[in-house]
């Protein structure tokens, strides 16, 4: 160890086999970006605002949204700044700083959508008994248990990969700094580091994996029983296709991505995981969400006409007419 130097920064390859591509990449990452912000940003404004959206449902979609927006500043941003420089640097504390928010973000929304599924739930199979049991300080409760548990995990990852000693090469072949590609430059042993990827990022993903599983069975279960209507069948599962569709987004590229926690040749293949839920699922999560509510769309329609009354109901809507 005396004649290796320790890395204070690191330099991320990023998408490097496409440098020919850099502008194009560059344009689509970019309205990617400011369409999660748009339309996520757009979600929470209308939740906060329209007073008889302020239900539990809806409370825990604001904060998804909230998750959205921050977990893809934390990555897409600094790709964008990769595409523009030659040599795209990141000092060692700052990478850390990345590591964790990143984990945390996501940690915290998969945990979200287990609470989100159990809230789906306790709406369809006891209805009569959703406002007792999901109170406001109840939802508040679980919605900061998800944040917090989201916090603590990526807390421990942080702390035991800053512990490692790096040195020899500081290329991290990703975009940002991630567990797995920062254990292929460690010079110390990565047995930890792996254990806890393989065990605690397991249960912290599976376990409200399994639970999603197990509300979905219970509702179908209640819905074969207990609900004959077809209208009453295309009501309940109004909320929980979005659900679902937000949950296969997420977890396909996720399950794929640290169940099998090696440090080999897949560097590429992580790059193009993360990039779906990192920058592709942040957008699509809202436009799932409203394409399917019929609520937030005649929200959305009645706000946009407040906005616009003079090329609505206003006198160019007259002119229009005549």
């Amino acid at each position: 160890m005396e004649n290796q130097t320790e890395v204070s920064e690191f330099i991320l390859m990023g998408l490097t086999n496409l440098f020919k591509l850099y502008n194009v990449l560059f344009t689509v990452f970019l309205l990617l970006y400011l369409a999660t912000l748009v339309w996520n940003g757009a979600i929470i404004v209308i939740l906060l605002s329209v007073p008889h959206l302020h239900t539990p449902m809806y409370f825990f979609l604001g904060n998804l949204s909230c998750l959205d927006i921050f977990f893809s500043t934390v990555t897409v941003p600094n790709m964008l700044a990769g595409f523009l420089s030659n040599l795209h640097t990141i000092s060692f504390k700052s990478c850390m700083v990345q590591l964790h928010f990143f984990h945390f973000l996501g940690s915290s929304e998969v945990v979200l959508l287990g609470i989100m599924a159990y809230d789906r739930y306790v709406a369809i199979c006891s209805p009569l008994h959703y406002t007792l049991i999901m109170r406001k300080e109840v939802c508040f409760l679980m919605a900061t248990t998800a944040w917090c548990i989201g916090f603590f995990h990526a807390l421990m990852h942080a702390i035991v990969t800053a512990h490692l000693s790096f040195c020899g090469s500081n290329h991290i072949e990703h975009f940002f700094c991630d567990i797995k590609p920062l254990l292929k430059l460690a010079c110390d042993s990565t047995y930890l580091n792996l254990m806890l990827l393989s065990t605690v990022t397991t249960c912290i993903v599976m376990g409200p994996f399994i639970f999603i599983l197990i509300s979905y069975l219970y509702i179908i279960t209640f819905l074969l029983v207990k609900v004959k209507t077809q209208s009453g069948w295309q009501k309940a599962f109004s909320t929980c296709g979005s659900h679902l569709t937000v949950v296969a987004l997420l977890y396909v590229p996720v399950l794929f991505n640290y169940m099998i926690p090696t440090v080999g040749n897949s560097s590429k293949q992580d790059m193009i995981i993360t990039l779906i839920y990192s920058a592709i699922t942040p957008v699509l999560n809202p436009l799932i969400y409203t394409m399917r509510n019929q609520e937030i769309k005649l929200t959305m329609k009645k706000l946009w006409r407040k906005k616009q009354p003079f090329f609505g109901n206003g006198s160019f809507g007259k002119l229009l007419q005549l």
